[in-house]
């Protein structure tokens, strides 16, 4: 497979995505995002529409990844520990790929006009899913009886912040990662 060059918008994409995480969304204007191209703010909307635009590329695209992993898990004959396994390997390969895209998923999605409904729609499909999985590993007797609110939030808080952690270590394996917080987010931390 040929390694195709990064198109202009890919690169507007990419430099956006940094200075979301950077100052945050709302504070990031299209002059200071064509001053760190190097090129006139003009420039920018012969590829790009607007900031809004961008945002939407870098959630949307993000969230969709997310939604058809998680789709594939839920469908696979995988028992519930495998498959939570397998959400722990989505998110750590996801976040790790994406430091940047991540900060803007958890930090800006609400900025999205447009697209808003379709972003909350994608998210409480994930959360859906990841639900019924827990639910059936409780059924099933893999899983303690806890409230599945419970166990997904205490698992998602953690595994949606990976994109603050990850950065702050240099030599980081990400199978050893994800073996790790396998092993404490599902088996916990007593000896």
């Amino acid at each position: 497979m040929e390694n195709k060059l990064e198109s202009r918008k890919e690169e507007i994409i990419r430099i956006a995505t940094k200075l979301f995480k950077e100052k945050g969304y709302s504070a990031v204007t299209m002059r200071d995002l064509a001053k760190s191209m190097g090129i006139k703010a003009a420039s920018l909307y012969n590829h790009i529409n607007s900031k809004q635009d961008i945002l939407k590329d870098i959630i949307i695209s993000l969230a969709e990844q997310f939604t058809s992993g998680m789709l594939v898990i839920k469908e696979s004959d995988n028992d519930c520990i495998e498959k939570l396994n397998q959400i722990i390997k989505l998110h750590v390969k996801l976040s790790s790929q994406n430091i940047y895209a991540m900060a803007s998923l958890n930090n800006d999605w609400m900025h999205l006009e447009a697209e808003l409904p379709y972003y909350i729609k994608l998210r409480s499909e994930y959360e859906e899913d990841f639900k019924s999985i827990l639910e059936k590993g409780i059924n099933d007797g893999e899983l303690m009886n806890i409230k599945p609110d419970v166990m997904m939030f205490s698992i998602l808080t953690t595994l949606r912040s990976l994109y603050l952690w990850i950065p702050k270590k240099e030599d980081i394996n990400l199978t050893e990662l994800t073996e790790d917080l396998s092993q404490i987010l599902l088996n916990g931390i007593n000896k």
